[in-house]
């Protein structure tokens, strides 16, 4: 009898021990260009969960993004971690993220071509990965803030983005602003790459009909959610990452609760 007490008592220890995260590639083509995302979950239970398309900052898909979009699956979400440049694009410097981002920022309509077909992918996941594809946002950091605002303007169907640290301005021509998403920016008061366009932002918000917060963190300035940036206008707040990730998840819950 006191064996088969033990070993029941065991077995969600087993099953704790056999969970892991789960890494696995998506790739698809589009105009040409071939792109290689990674979809991110806690195998620990079947059951079905909110889906997340997550941009990461401008070096795009690396072992830091994936390192962060598990930390923010948790066993909560199933995360595509999505390439906006292609799979042959992979930044290892400054400069040549630079270099990334600029035809997206330049194109617009690229961007929102883009990060749509990633919200695509990721409802195409629902058959093998437990998501529940009536409960859909997307979250960015840096350049990845700027896509999933741009998701929003483009009046794609998900429930919440959320957008750290991430370029506010529209674009020029401005998108069509067709808010159905809730829309929260976080964005660090001494920023001075993204705050001077925070007034426009709040102008647009304003003129749209989407439920919108705007978000500044005393103190903080760019970067502040990426671990090991220390530049004096891109660096990591171990305080300000923690409050924004608190935010999100709020922001998150309220915007599935109104899902049917």
């Amino acid at each position: 009898m006191r064996r088969i007490l033990f070993a029941l008592l065991s077995l969600p220890l087993a099953f704790a021990a056999q969970a892991k995260m789960v890494h696995r590639s998506v790739e698809w083509t589009d105009g040409g260009t071939r792109f290689h995302s990674v979809l991110v979950y806690d195998d620990a239970g079947a059951g079905k969960r909110p889906g997340l398309v997550m941009v990461p900052n401008w070096y795009g898909v690396n072992d830091e993004a994936i390192s962060k979009a598990e930390m923010i699956a948790g066993k909560q979400y199933v995360i595509l971690l999505t390439d906006m440049y292609g799979q042959d694009v992979r930044p290892t410097n400054n400069d040549e993220a630079k270099a990334a981002v600029q035809p997206l920022y330049a194109d617009r309509a690229l961007m929102r071509h883009r990060i749509n077909t990633a919200l695509a992918q990721l409802k195409a996941q629902a058959g093998t990965a437990p998501l529940d594809t009536g409960k859909l946002a997307a979250i960015g950091f840096c350049f990845g803030g700027s896509a999933v605002l741009d998701l929003a303007r483009s009046g794609a169907d998900v429930a919440a983005v959320v957008s750290f640290h991430g370029a506010l301005e529209a674009g020029k021509p401005a998108l069509p602003d067709q808010f159905k998403a809730r829309v929260l920016a976080i964005n660090g008061a001494d920023d001075k790459g993204t705050m001077p366009d925070a007034g426009a932002f709040m102008d647009e918000m304003r003129a749209s009909e989407a439920d919108w917060q705007f978000v500044v963190l005393g103190n903080a300035v760019h970067c502040f959610t990426e671990v090991g940036e220390s530049a004096p206008g891109c660096k990591y707040d171990a305080r300000a990452a923690a409050r924004s990730y608190r935010m999100m998840h709020d922001w998150l819950d309220a915007a599935f609760a109104h899902r049917p």
